[in-house]
């Protein structure tokens, strides 16, 4: 498999009593060659086939997808999932040349050999949810406007161009300089919400109407994680750290696209 979850690490004593406080894995959101699988194949394939068919039932042509790549107990208080994603209905064709609907997923990933670096990769449910720790997607399905208005901006060199490569898994989603998978996806939503893609009137309206989510860390622990950690960075971070989660752009699809709507697949 291509992808491999990352999580926050922070070096030495600091380890101990900073997973206690729950700072690890924030929005974790790279891929999973390499770590422990905790379901049978069939049972990975069983579970993405459900969440395909529930998106479908719901007519979604484009939906955001949420996995978790940590148990519930192990993530700070406020954050459920780990990694999100853009789940859009498509033509997929198979190893053996057929062509079949079904749902792609675009994701921001880390690469595996350098975690402070970010790339835009295209897989399939199957893919997204091998290697979860806990068999649960989370599902944001838009107003079907605002769905039409995504695929326009995932379709277009917008889409790309909203990319920042330079990661961190606690990136602050007012600022420039630092980007995670959900700090991503709610930049696309607001190009498609606000039909531009100029960065800096994308970032003035997450400012004005976004709520970020508190990183609640103890500030030592966050430093020094910073400073042995690539892929944690606080560059970004003006004052106390804040993130974007699947739960607060579930919060402001909620308050500002009516017809929007939130559900939770489990097997």
């Amino acid at each position: 498999m291509r992808y491999r979850i990352r999580f926050l690490v922070f070096l030495g004593v600091l380890l101990v009593g900073l997973a206690d406080a729950g700072a690890a894995g924030f929005s974790s959101n790279s891929s999973q060659a390499g770590e422990a699988v905790h379901f049978k194949p069939e049972q990975i394939i069983a579970f993405a086939k459900k969440v395909e068919n529930r998106l479908a039932e719901k007519g979604a042509r484009v939906a955001i997808l949420a996995r978790m790549g940590r148990p519930v107990a192990e993530l700070p208080a406020g954050m459920h999932f780990t990694h999100v994603a853009f789940a859009v209905y498509s033509e997929i064709t198979t190893h053996d040349g057929r062509k079949v609907p079904g749902y792609a997923i675009y994701n921001l990933y880390q690469k595996n050999d350098q975690p402070d670096i970010s790339e835009l990769v295209m897989d399939f449910p199957v893919d997204f949810f091998a290697g979860v720790a806990e068999l649960e997607a989370g599902i944001i399905i838009p107003s079907a406007e605002l769905q039409k208005r995504l695929l326009g901006v995932i379709g277009s060199p917008t889409y790309r161009a909203l990319h920042d490569p330079h990661y961190s898994v606690i990136a602050n989603p007012y600022t420039l300089g630092r980007q995670n998978c959900t700090e991503f996806v709610l930049d696309v939503l607001q190009a498609a919400i606000y039909q531009t893609n100029d960065i800096h009137l994308i970032k003035a309206s997450e400012q004005a109407y976004f709520v970020a989510q508190p990183v609640d860390v103890n500030p030592l622990k966050l430093m020094m994680g910073s400073l042995f950690s690539a892929e944690v960075s606080t560059s970004d971070q003006p004052g106390p750290p804040v993130t974007a989660t699947f739960e607060k752009i579930g919060e402001y699809l909620a308050k500002y696209d009516v017809g929007s709507m939130i559900l939770t697949v489990v097997p």
